[in-house]
């Protein structure tokens, strides 16, 4: 006898007890809903009814009511996971944060005159500070920046950049496509992989600025060479032009004694005499999604002022957090200490074997969890051929194979993302806490188990 001629009516569902606690936490409407896809989804399926009503309504439920965004456990060893938010943020940011989301703020408004002030006043001071810099201004991505400062300085004119720096960043955006939309000309010179100061003075007649963009997400070797920062910064100045320097990551502590010496500091790019400098706020600086724009003050008044600016502006949960991580650059211990990026990116190798053993020692006998010698990644275009060694835990994926259980991780509670080699699951406890070791050894088991 076909089963789909026995389905339960919508009634009898909604009085099963695991869909009646279902309703506890969720509106009745939406469970309704969910049970009526149930029985719709069976009617259609050859195999009739699920073996178990509550959890496919639960999953229906979840999928209609759920959050877009959850929290995930990031078990790749990729600090900068673009796929993953990039940069957890330190707990002064998050506390900032909902110190600002939970009321009102002076977001707009002086408060010792009662006027009218001015958001981009925030994190003005802590960034002039910390940089270097004449002035600041904060806008809602670097891309953003980016083009922000172009149109200012350059709309409807030529900006001269090298050829080797025409690149492409994450989601298929290009440098040529984002200069187009600041109304900028592209001027290129130089080759792929030589440009010399020459290349830039002789195609300097008409041009409206300089650009430098940083190649952060690959690197050259070999037969290559690019002026000095430095340099381009005295040509501008000579050519009555601003020299603009993307600097890309946002870079602030000092990691040379942890072998990352590749990626150019913000402070660097200024003292090089750039008139304006770009960076992003989530990668290497270690706060929310921003783009930072710091130089002199004649052009970041000019890109204050331009339409733009309020087009690309932050929000006040952006500057709070923001503000929050500039602050702990004050004391640059305390900045790698505290800001989750910089304390992964410095871990000692000696302390992530033993957080790898510790994790191992928690996982289901099943798997035949081990440790072995791996390497972690910084990510997010950052730090392009950086090698981090870690310890990583890798666990016998038995039936399931590597790739079902990686699934099965993923689709868990908490999601877990982990990377797979060798047919084995790997986890990197460069970039799990260990707070949350035990939950990681929970997924591993449910996961084994679902």
């Amino acid at each position: 006898m076909d089963q789909r001629r026995q389905l339960p009516s919508v009634d009898r569902l909604l009085h099963q007890p695991g869909i009646q606690q279902l309703m506890e936490t969720a509106p009745r409407n939406a469970v309704v809903a969910a049970v009526r896809e149930s029985l719709d989804a069976a009617r259609t399926r050859r195999a009739g009814p699920p073996e178990r009503w509550e959890e496919d309504v639960r999953e229906r439920l979840a999928q209609s009511i759920g959050a877009g965004l959850v929290p995930v456990l990031n078990a790749t060893g990729v600090v900068l996971h673009t796929n993953l938010g990039r940069a957890p943020l330190a707990h002064s940011a998050v506390e900032a944060m909902t110190s600002v989301a939970l009321g009102y703020s002076n977001l707009e408004l002086d408060l010792p005159s009662g006027a009218r002030g001015s958001r981009s006043d925030h994190c003005r001071v802590l960034l002039r500070a910390i940089t270097g810099a004449d002035d600041a201004l904060v806008v809602n991505n670097a891309a953003g920046a980016l083009v922000l400062a172009l149109n200012a300085v350059a709309e409807g004119r030529d900006v001269v950049i090298s050829r080797g720096e025409l690149i492409e960043i994450g989601g298929s955006f290009r440098i040529p496509e984002i200069m187009a939309k600041s109304g900028a000309r592209l001027r290129e010179i130089g080759t792929t992989n030589r440009t010399h100061l020459q290349d830039y003075s002789d195609a300097l007649d008409g041009a409206a600025a300089i650009l430098t963009v940083h190649r952060s997400n690959f690197e050259q070797r070999g037969f290559v060479t690019s002026p000095p920062p430095a340099e381009l910064a005295e040509l501008a100045d000579e050519a009555g032009i601003p020299f603009v320097y993307d600097v890309g990551s946002g870079l602030l502590a000092d990691l040379s004694a942890w072998g990352l010496e590749s990626e150019p500091r913000v402070t660097e790019a200024v003292a090089s005499g750039a008139g304006l400098v770009v960076f992003s706020g989530d990668k290497l600086l270690g706060g929310p999604q921003a783009g930072c724009l710091v130089g002199r003050l004649q052009l970041i008044a000019q890109c204050r002022r331009n339409p733009l600016a309020r087009a690309l502006r932050s929000d006040k949960l952006t500057l709070a957090a923001l503000a929050a991580t500039l602050a702990l650059y004050q004391d640059p211990t305390t900045a790698i200490q505290t800001i989750p990026v910089l304390a992964m990116l410095t871990l000692a190798p000696e302390e992530l074997a033993r957080r790898a053993s510790q994790l191992a020692s928690l996982c289901p006998a099943a798997v035949r969890a081990s440790t072995l010698p791996g390497e972690s990644a910084v990510g997010g275009g950052s730090f392009a051929g950086a090698t981090l060694p870690t310890t990583v835990v890798a666990i016998d994926a038995g039936p399931l194979g590597a790739d079902g259980l990686a699934l099965r991780l993923r689709l868990g509670t908490p999601p877990v993302v982990a990377r797979v080699s060798a047919d084995r699951v790997l986890l990197d406890p460069r970039t799990l806490p260990e707070s949350s070791f035990p939950a990681v050894a929970r997924a591993i088991e449910a996961a084994l188990l679902s």
